[in-house]
């Protein structure tokens, strides 16, 4: 019995190591992946995947980044195997999946069309995605001889994206690595001047009122998977496709407590300095601090209502709280400052829910992304009900399109910081500053930071449901 217990308390101890090393493979997996070096990512994740000691956490990422690399060297069989387990593993990113499937499928010389709208009906809240994929699929007709499909596809994804501008012309189907193509840009003939890749510049003709720009063609393991254009038209792409995105966001610090529950340093620093980045990143923000449960219910009823009259699939809610919270039957309530909590029930009745009121609110809006961020998970404040409290808080059930993170793994609790900000939130705010990460990314490095400067002891926690991307910072 004592040797099991001393086991257990070795696994207990190293575990928040093996995450982080597991975080390490994955970042330097994706390194590899944006720098095109498909080889690295299916030696690592490889050796990642046959570890039996690995957090599954992030098989999902592991087989959709390596099945995309085997597409890019030219191993449909391999890929395909990967892509399907990303659909058992439920990716988030199905879009993409169904996408790669389909062009595994065409490298094999088999039929396409199938995949293909199986791509497109799950991206379609991706509107950058979405024309990706269009494009992509313009091209696929024109290699097989339906030329008026292809113009229709491309003529929608130009419409979506105004950087799909290339029809493929004259590809035989089958293994695209293997065959030379032509690509053919159409352009209304302006005095500006074209752009073309800088390693080799395409011969010209002009016919009537158009330019006709002949290139040779990008080979597929030339560029990372989820670029399809250049850089410079990739960032006018997101642009656009963000331009007319509503952000709305909730953000509660609640540190002024009495004696009886423990008054906090950091959240009213953490909502403060919260709200002026998610200002800078286009939100409209609402901030409370100290609120009092009249005042938390009210602010989400302004909340909710943005939320509700917001554009159909261009809103984003984002609700962010800092201060104390609780587990109760199996629900996280966020503690106010006038909770005065002596019995079970008081909770109930004096603290604010977050799956009951808080995510469902939102999830009955018209947002494409409920973004929950808790920076709660510390101590019981109740002392006198401590045996039906849990430690820390529960991982919850995700809404439509919902993304949650927590300061800690769920039943773990964190310390107040003891400078401006708590850990966790000084790490946010650093990583939602930053140029063109995602929302997965700026998360894994949260976790990544966090891990690294409480030595190990405290490990974020997220959970995710979202289709399509989102970022803070737009890349410019």
């Amino acid at each position: 019995m004592k040797k099991s217990l001393s086991v257990l308390a070795a696994w207990l101890l190293l575990w928040p190591l093996a995450f982080a090393q597991d975080a390490a493979t994955y970042d330097e997996g994706i390194a590899k992946f944006r720098s095109a070096n498909y080889a690295g990512v299916i030696d690592l994740f490889s050796g990642a995947i046959a570890n039996p000691e690995r957090n599954k956490r992030y098989d999902e990422d592991l087989y959709f980044y390596r099945g995309q690399s085997y597409y890019f060297t030219n191993e449909p069989d391999k890929a395909l195997a990967d892509l399907d387990k990303c659909l058992e593993l439920n990716h988030y990113n199905k879009g993409q999946v169904h996408w790669f499937k389909a062009r595994c499928y065409d490298k094999q010389g088999k039929p396409a069309e199938a995949e293909y709208q199986e791509a497109l009906t799950s991206a379609e809240r991706n509107r950058k995605l979405t024309a990706q994929i269009l494009a992509d699929r313009a091209q696929y007709y024109s290699r097989h001889g339906n030329r008026e499909a292809a113009n229709k596809d491309l003529a929608t994804a130009k419409e979506l994206d105004p950087s799909q501008t290339a029809v493929v012309r004259n590809e035989p189907a089958g293994n695209m690595t293997e065959k030379k193509t032509t690509q053919v840009i159409v352009k209304k003939n302006t005095n500006a001047s074209t752009q073309t890749p800088a390693r080799k510049q395409p011969a010209t003709t002009q016919v009537a009122n158009t330019q006709v720009v002949t290139t040779p063609p990008v080979e597929p393991a030339s560029q990372p998977a989820e670029e399809t254009s250049s850089s410079a038209s990739l960032v006018a792409s997101l642009a656009a496709a963000y331009k007319d995105e509503k952000r709305y966001a909730l953000v509660i610090g609640n540190g002024t407590y009495p004696k009886t529950i423990g008054t906090l340093k950091n959240p009213v620093n953490d909502a403060t300095d919260v709200t002026t980045e998610l200002r800078k990143s286009n939100f409209e923000v609402q901030l409370l601090t100290n609120a009092t449960y009249v005042q938390m219910r009210e602010a989400m009823r302004k909340f909710q209502q943005n939320l509700a009259n917001g554009p159909k699939d261009q809103t984003v809610g984002l609700f962010y709280y800092a201060g104390h919270g609780v587990q109760f039957q199996d629900e996280n309530y966020l503690v106010p400052i006038d909770a005065n909590v002596e019995f079970d029930d008081d909770i109930v009745r004096m603290c604010f829910p977050v799956q009951k009121m808080v995510l469902a609110n939102m999830e009955q809006t018209n947002s494409r992304m409920n973004i929950v961020i808790l920076d709660a998970c510390r101590n019981n404040p109740f002392p006198a009900t401590t045996r039906s409290i849990g430690g820390g808080l529960g991982e919850m059930k995700r809404a439509r399109g919902s993304f949650i993170a927590y300061a800690t793994a769920p039943g773990s609790v964190a310390a107040d910081g003891g400078g401006r900000n708590g850990l966790y939130t000084q790490e946010l705010l650093k990583a939602i500053r930053k140029q063109g990460l995602t929302i997965e990314q700026v998360f894994k490095e949260v976790r990544m930071n966090v891990l690294r400067l409480s030595g190990d002891r405290q490990f974020t926690w997220d959970s995710s449901n979202i289709i399509g991307e989102f970022y803070f910072k737009i890349p410019q």
